[in-house]
């Protein structure tokens, strides 16, 4: 059985290299990435100093030769990845191919069995669970139900990593809670119990909650699973704009890969384990990628108005048969 070992992409995976991403068409996609030196989220906080290291800015993750799985099951299998300041990066693949698990590793909530992750040149394995929070923040794709919980008391749990358990017993408010529920809209709605908002409403919750933890470093998990077609728009939307607004550097896993194509700088698409396209979505997104990555048999288009590639999906194939090729 015959693995793909090239990029599906014309840009060349290799360890520790970074793509730069494409210039984003209008109506999709937002600015590139920011200048590491920008002031932004997580410029107070002293976990997130770089220091004297050149061309390490804040906001960058670089995974170099992951292996993680469980007894009888590899889910990565020596993944390589540079994210740089300011991207916003798409992941995309079928299930179980290690997209969620990437993630983890990333946010410091799993170990790799192989490899290291490095944030802002900083290996995570020797940052504490709460000094990583203060350099991440991760959305998981689901939560479980906090009944009672107001808006503000949620969103007040991404402050724990910076001001620990004592000052979470402060009742008041800080100004980074009110800019976080501010900036997705949820800021009338403080007082509104949790599990009386729709499943929109409460994802815009729980993204400010992440915003709380006040990090350049925002993933998410399948940010937009279970939402209609217009909570899925205004989440991504949402994204974007605050990506653009306060200079995060974000990673996300997708299962639409139009919407990757459209909001995303960069696809990196991973099968079985291992990347097999990484690079912007205009040269990532082909019937190849359809076929041999998601298994699908299809066809390529672009955007009439925004030039993002647009994906007709014809029916499914054998998988096995595809992989063996």
């Amino acid at each position: 059985m015959r693995r793909i070992t090239e990029p599906l992409g014309t840009r060349a995976v290799e360890a520790g290299q970074g793509l730069s991403p494409a210039d984003a068409p209008s109506g999709g996609r937002g600015p590139g990435p920011t200048d590491a030196g920008t002031s932004g989220p997580g410029t107070t906080d002293p976990g997130a100093v770089v220091g004297d290291r050149p061309g390490v800015g804040v906001g960058t993750i670089r995974a170099e030769g992951l292996r993680f799985g469980y007894p009888g099951r590899e889910v990565l299998a020596g993944v390589d990845l540079s994210v740089q300041a300011g991207e916003l990066v798409a992941l995309v693949g079928l299930n179980g191919c290690g997209k969620s698990t990437l993630l983890r590793l990333c946010a410091g909530l799993l170990r790799p069995a192989e490899g290291r992750v490095l944030l802002d040149g900083d290996d995570l394995s020797r940052l504490s669970r709460r000094a990583a929070a203060r350099r991440v923040a991760i959305l998981h794709q689901a939560a479980p139900a906090v009944p009672g919980m107001t808006v503000r008391q949620l969103v007040r749990q991404g402050r724990y990593a910076v001001r620990g358990p004592l000052g979470m017993l402060r009742d008041s408010d800080d100004s980074v809670c009110a800019r976080a529920m501010a900036d997705v809209g949820v800021a009338e709605w403080v007082d509104r119990p949790v599990d009386a908002l729709s499943g929109g409403e409460r994802q815009r919750v729980r993204l400010a909650m992440a915003l709380a933890q006040d990090t350049r470093l925002l993933l998410l998990d399948e940010p937009t699973t279970y939402l209609d077609l217009r909570h899925q728009l205004e989440v991504m939307g949402t994204v974007v704009r605050l990506r653009e607004e306060r200079g995060l550097t974000v990673v996300m896993v997708l299962h639409d890969l139009g919407h990757a194509a459209r909001f995303a700088d960069r696809i990196v698409a991973l099968r079985q384990g291992r990347i097999a396209a990484d690079g912007p979505p205009e040269e990532v997104v082909t019937p190849r990628l359809l076929a041999e990555v998601l298994g699908v048999a299809g066809r390529v288009g672009r955007d009439p108005e925004g030039g993002w590639p647009v994906c007709y999906p014809d029916h499914p194939l054998d998988t096995e048969a595809t992989i063996a090729k």
